[in-house]
């Protein structure tokens, strides 16, 4: 139902933008191209189908050909940096090659060779192309080293990394260039990725989010094609050899802290495919992934110590994923505003778990009282009030609304940071609070959101993207809570857009920031808004999925299906889709492009993603001119 609703209001929403010509145009062109794709037997993409989604995503020959003869306004030169040790014949004939393939031609490829013994078979490669540098630098230096000397022999505007035994697409820098072109003032631009074997064959393709520093600390996502204004190498003075193993992750999160995030951009293509084989990263021994994994932590460590955090840095959920846990400062008091209405069953679980588990002291619960009926539950609240960190307050209007009860219970409460949860919920991790407050005290940092769990032990909650299911939706639901979703994402700590208001924590100076949560949004979608106001004043949104909570869903409410409560649904979904079209028409920026809205577990868009501009389009509008 509500994908329908959504439909109809972003129909509604291209006529006020577009014009009814336009909108009318768009969604014949997108019934014909249905209609196609029938007629040639082509059907919707399943998950998984990797290869159908190369097949109606990635460029053509004939789109290739035409990339060859694109004008850009900027066309600056690139630097392909190579560092090489005992490169095998094979991987160096591919790399030269998806070098000279290229369909951009400003290019350069630098080369150092730290092998113990030069190779003279990769001389009839190097000698294809006079755009190719290499140097034999007679000793190995290191990652960091060879890496360096490679720098050393870029000419280029931009300078981008790229492992010896890994292939570029075609069309990487062409994309590249037309997304600098996009964005001038972009500093440092990554992209999406996929692995690929040693006979060739692509899988596991990892469409990342946009620019996510909390993200960034835990996982190197950023990988290994990047691309840097040489400026800012300059700057960063090259790679550091005491991060041998994570030289990488080291460099971007020294470029994180001094480059704006408006001037790091990513390109949500597959530009790069990371080669696997049996001397690789991906199958590193197990004394190689310790000494990494070390080198990964240290890099965090003192990036954290340069930016004035305190944190502890230990093993996520698996191999490169990295935990941090923020030290708390001071003891500040937390507000727990709890709406409620009857079921004393419900609430008792509730405070039970809150006032047998939770190890932080300074804490107040608010219960906010709304109509409740039966005189079981009153007679409840005068036993809880004997408890002097409980207090009841009676919210004065008829009805239930979200936003209004949580905006009453805020302004009755006295801490210096809010947490709403909800009645129907059950403490799991007993320091939650000092796990929430380590991110919270941040003066970055607007919102922090929990992991919750449905009784038969499969994820409610793990961070909401916009745009899922029309408006917005819950990340993994539905999964075993013991199992990991797309790359491990429900088991990390991440930046995302909104988190769900049935566990989140907030500095209770947000509320008036921001104007408290929104009335008009009684039920649905009052934490999205919330926290996307909260963005929109330049704050971040944390998912920490190292605090847990059962959560009994809807038991407290019921379901949402009267012809009422459809007909308000409706309206709230209108409400904020008139709030915040930019999201809903552009895309989650810690989503991808390329991933379905019509599911919440990561699978691939089933329809065509452009990539860049289109080639054959520019050639018919020029032909009309």
């Amino acid at each position: 139902m509500n994908i329908i609703v959504h439909r109809f209001n972003q129909i509604k929403f291209y006529i006020s933008k577009y014009g009814f010509v336009k909108t009318i145009k768009k969604c014949i062109k997108t019934v014909l191209r249905k209609i196609v794709r029938f007629l040639k037997g082509e059907k919707d993409l399943q998950y998984g189908d990797y290869g159908g989604w190369i097949k109606y995503n990635e460029p053509k020959d004939a789109d290739l050909k035409l990339q060859m003869k694109k004008k850009f306004s900027l066309e600056p030169k690139i630097s392909v940096v190579v560092p090489m040790y005992n490169t095998k014949e094979k991987f160096f004939k591919d790399l030269v090659d998806c070098m000279i393939h290229q369909t951009y031609s400003n290019w350069e490829l630098c080369l150092a060779d730290g092998s113990p013994k030069q190779n003279e078979n990769l001389k009839k490669y190097i000698e294809k192309d006079s755009r190719i540098k290499y140097q034999f630098l007679g000793e190995n230096r290191g990652i960091a080293g060879n890496s360096n000397s490679a720098i050393e022999m870029a000419t280029g505007d931009y300078i981008a990394l790229l492992d010896h035994d890994d292939i570029l697409a075609d069309y990487a820098l062409f994309e590249v260039v037309n997304y600098i072109n996009k964005w001038p003032n972009a500093e440092f631009l990554y992209s999406d990725e996929d692995k690929i074997d040693e006979n060739d064959n692509r899988y596991d393709a990892y469409f990342k989010p946009d620019f996510a520093p909390d993200t960034l600390r835990c996982q190197n996502y950023i990988c290994h094609f990047s691309i840097f204004k040489s400026d800012l190498m300059k700057k960063l003075n090259g790679f550091k050899a005491d991060y041998d193993g994570a030289q990488d992750y080291d460099i971007f999160l020294r470029m994180s802290e001094i480059t704006k995030p408006e001037n790091i951009k990513h390109i949500p293509k597959i530009l790069y495919h990371w080669r696997v084989h049996s001397e690789s990263t991906a199958k590193l021994n197990s004394h190689a992934k310790n000494y990494a994994f070390e080198a990964g932590k240290k890099a965090i460590e003192d990036h954290l110590k340069r930016i004035g955090l305190d944190g502890n840095v230990s093993e996520g959920c698996i191999e490169g994923i990295y935990r941090i846990d923020y030290k708390v400062i001071g003891e500040p008091k937390v507000s727990i505003v709890i709406p409620n209405k009857d079921g004393k069953d419900i609430l008792s679980v509730c405070i039970n778990s809150l006032l047998g588990k939770t190890t932080y002291k300074n804490y107040e619960i608010i219960i906010v009282e709304n109509n409740s009926e039966t005189e079981e539950i009153f007679e409840y609240y005068k036993e809880l009030e004997k408890n002097g960190k409980i207090k009841i307050v009676y919210y004065p209007n008829k009805g239930f609304n979200y936003s209004a009860i949580i905006n009453f219970g805020v302004k009755n409460s006295t801490g210096e940071y809010i947490v709403q949860l909800n009645n129907d919920t059950e403490l799991i991790t007993p320091n939650w609070l000092e796990l929430m407050l380590g991110f919270c005290q941040r003066k970055d940092v607007g919102g922090v959101g929990a992991k919750l769990y449905f009784p038969d032990e499969t994820i409610q909650h793990a961070g909401i993207i916009v745009g899922i299911g029309g408006i917005a939706g819950n990340r993994f639901k539905s999964i075993p809570k013991s199992g990991h979703g797309y790359f491990a994402k429900e088991s990390m700590i991440e930046n995302l857009s909104a988190v769900t208001a049935a566990c989140m924590m907030n500095p209770k100076s947000i509320y008036e920031e921001v104007g408290y949560m929104n009335e008009k949004l009684a039920v649905a979608f009052n934490d999205v808004d919330f926290c996307l106001k909260i963005r929109e004043k330049g704050y971040l949104i944390v998912y920490n999925p190292f605090v847990e909570f059962w959560h009994y869903e809807s038991k407290s409410r019921g379901a949402e299906n009267t012809p009422a409560k459809i007909k308000r649904f409706q309206g709230e979904m209108s409400t904020f889709e008139q709030r915040w079209p930019e999201i809903l028409e552009e895309g989650d920026p810690y989503y991808n492009i390329n991933l379905s809205l019509d599911t919440e577990v990561y699978h691939m868009k089933n329809i065509e993603v452009n990539y860049g501009d289109n080639p054959k389009e520019e050639k018919k509008k020029k032909q009309k001119k």
